[in-house]
């Protein structure tokens, strides 16, 4: 099983998430493009957040040394990120991708990180509840629909908000895989708790 996993935008909880899912399978973990933080990226924090021995780590296609868009990043290194360069690593494993802010942030003046995920990745998106989210969860749904891309699941982030959780299941038939709290922080085994409680769902995506 492959899973991409995109948020409605920038720190909304995809690296929780997707360390959260990713030791829920023991699953290997790639991020295509990492842009800033290339000392302390999401690959690190990946491998801190982990307790299992089968995770492999991936290295980026693309490493920016900005912490921006990906197409303002690579200007800044006098490079452009060309799609044909980024190519997903083999393996018998899960895999578990994570995109880079929401879908539509523009990788370069045609492709934007949409345009990253393939026919065989199962999506999930992460929505933090903030005023104005539930709109932005609903857009990147029907974004993501209007491409002809389904959406298996969505995981909450942060403090619960039932009207705007109802609110948004029911416009967008997804399957809710879980909420993960806003916790005082994160370690190897909040992750692990909360991997254990997503397991079974994940595993039926």
């Amino acid at each position: 099983m492959k899973i991409f996993i995109t948020g409605i935008g920038t720190d909304v909880g995809k690296t929780i998430a997707s360390a959260i899912v990713v030791e829920a399978l023991e699953a290997d973990y790639w991020k295509p493009i990492q842009a800033g933080d290339l000392n302390d990226s999401d690959s690190h924090k990946i491998e801190r957040y982990i307790s299992n021995d089968k995770t492999a780590i991936h290295e980026n296609s693309y490493k920016l040394n900005t912490p921006a868009s990906p197409h303002l990043a690579a200007a800044l290194d006098g490079i452009d990120i060309d799609l044909k360069q980024i190519k997903e690593p083999k393996t018998n494993n899960h895999l578990v991708i994570e995109g880079a802010g929401g879908i539509l942030v523009p990788l370069n003046d045609n492709d934007c990180v949409v345009d990253l995920i393939q026919k065989d990745y199962k999506v999930i998106v992460v929505s933090r509840h903030y005023l104005g989210s539930i709109n932005h969860t609903l857009l990147t749904i029907e974004a993501l629909q209007s491409r002809k891309i389904s959406v298996a699941g969505i995981i909450f982030s942060g403090d619960e908000n039932k009207s705007t959780e109802e609110i948004i299941l029911k416009k967008s038939g997804l399957k809710f895989i879980g909420r993960i709290e806003n916790e005082p922080y994160f370690d190897a085994n909040v992750i692990s708790y909360y991997a254990d409680n997503f397991r079974d769902i994940l595993l039926n995506l």
